[in-house]
This record gives structure tokens, sequence and C-alpha cells, in this order.
């Protein structure tokens, strides 16, 4: 049985899923998500995570940091990631300089506004980032909060943005390519469905065949704010083509947006 919370907004004993959604494809030169784990190489997800998701449309909106993470809980979000292009890396050298507190200066330290900025005379570290290059996956967003959503729609339809987007680090600058809003609609109700984005938690459902590539990987998906900031309070497996192709997937609960078929979460 189904639930109205807000408008354009269904839930359910399995989790629901929206009535509409907003729809954009992000891009841009190159990528990084840097994953948790640490390595001498900074490696990245492949699929943009749903908090970088979140992060992203917070800039958009101008929502500030650490604001946003209710707007996109799992019970009032529901997200749809899936890539469109071919999903391809570099290592890629990268010289820095430390920001730890202890490593900065004060810049017009005597005056009423002072920065803090690394001090350039330090010597510089070299670390290998991994680097996606030409990156690019279509997102499906619904929001139950309608006031947000309604200012999410007006905002990309207008091509604007509060904050320069970027895809991961700040010097990865996107664009944002705003497709519409479109109805959601129950997906394939067969045995098996061919899902055009990544699967989320149905790891064990992916049908291998020897002519698909399959690819999977864990990542944050949900945050809350808490004393020192933020804390990652939820992760989501996920199960996509590298080629930019479709899955064949058994028992799962997918939608079709705009012709294609998704699963959200």
């Amino acid at each position: 049985m189904s639930q109205q919370s807000l408008d354009g907004w269904t839930t359910d004993e399995n989790g629901g899923q929206p009535d509409r959604c907003l729809s954009f494809t992000v891009r841009g030169p190159w990528g990084h998500f840097r994953r948790i784990e640490g390595n001498i190489v900074k490696q990245t997800y492949r699929i943009i995570p749903r908090t970088t998701v979140a992060g992203l449309l917070a800039a958009v909106l101008g929502i500030e940091r650490d604001g946003y993470y209710d707007l996109f809980a799992p019970d009032s979000s529901a997200v749809a990631i899936e890539p469109v292009r071919e999903i391809r890396t570099v290592n890629m050298p990268m010289n820095t300089l430390s920001t730890a507190a202890g490593n900065l200066q004060s810049l017009n330290g005597r005056g009423k506004i002072s920065v803090k900025l690394p001090d350039p005379t330090t010597l510089r570290q070299q670390h290998n980032y991994e680097v996606l290059v030409d990156p690019a996956y279509r997102i499906d967003i619904a929001l139950a909060d309608d006031q947000w959503y309604t200012k999410l729609r007006e905002t990309l339809s207008a091509g604007e943005s509060h904050y320069v987007p970027s895809l991961g680090l700040s010097e990865y600058l996107a664009d944002i390519e705003y497709h519409g809003e479109f109805d959601v609609a129950d997906g394939p109700q067969t045995d098996t469905v061919e899902v055009d984005s990544a699967v989320p938690n149905a790891v064990d459902d992916v049908v291998l065949d020897v002519r698909t590539r399959c690819q999977i990987e864990e990542s944050p998906a949900f945050m809350e704010s808490d004393a020192g900031g933020r804390t990652t309070t939820g992760f989501t497996n996920y199960a996509y083509n590298p080629d930019a192709d479709s899955l064949e997937v058994r028992d799962t609960t997918a939608a079709t947006v705009d012709g294609r078929t998704v699963v959200f979460v």
C-alpha cells in the first residue's frame, strides 16, 4: 500500500519511488571522487557517489556546507545514477602543499581580516591521483520537500548554479545539461530486467554474461551532521557496466524515466 507524504512523492513498505523526478547530465573533462580507503595512490570511485550528487545539487541551490543532509536523507529523496560514457581513468601525479593547521600561515595577520594559506616556502609533496577521463553521468533526482524541489527545477531549467559545480575536486569543473521533469512509471514486470542505470544493492542479482562487463563498488550514500562536521551513515553497493551499457538484473524494483530503465536509491 502506498502513502502520499508530499506532493508527487510516494512511499511504501519497500522504500517506494517518486511519482516524478528531475533529470540532468553532469559531465566534465576530469573527475575524482576520492575513495575513503587510505592509499598512496588516491583512488577514485567510478560511479559518482550519492553523497557527491547531494553535494553537487546543494551547490546548485546555494545550501551551506553540512546544511543539506536531511534534504537528501533516504526517506526524503531518491537518486538514480547512469554512466553515459565509457568509464576510463589515468594516474596523474600532483604536487601539493599541506593544509594541516600547523602548516598554514596568516596573510595580513595584523588587519581585521586574516586569511590562512599554505606556506609556499615548504617542500611540495607528490601524490598520485587516479583521475576519471571525460566522466559523464545522467542523474534522476526526486525530493520530498516540494519547496526545494521546485527551486531546483527552476534553477536547473534556467541553467544557473549558486556555486560553481565540480566533479569531486574544485578544479575539475562540471557542465550540467538539464533534460527536464519526467513522470516515474513502474519498470518492466519480468523476471529479468535490462537496467540502464547503475544498480544499487543488487550484486547477487546481476545476470552475468561473457559479452557484458560488470563491476562492483561500494560508496557513501547518506550523511548526518555531528559535532565534528559530518558522519557517513550509510553505504550503497553499485553494480554497473563500465562500457556505459545496460545490465540484466533479476528481482529488482526498476522504474521507467524518459524511456530509460533505472533503479532509485
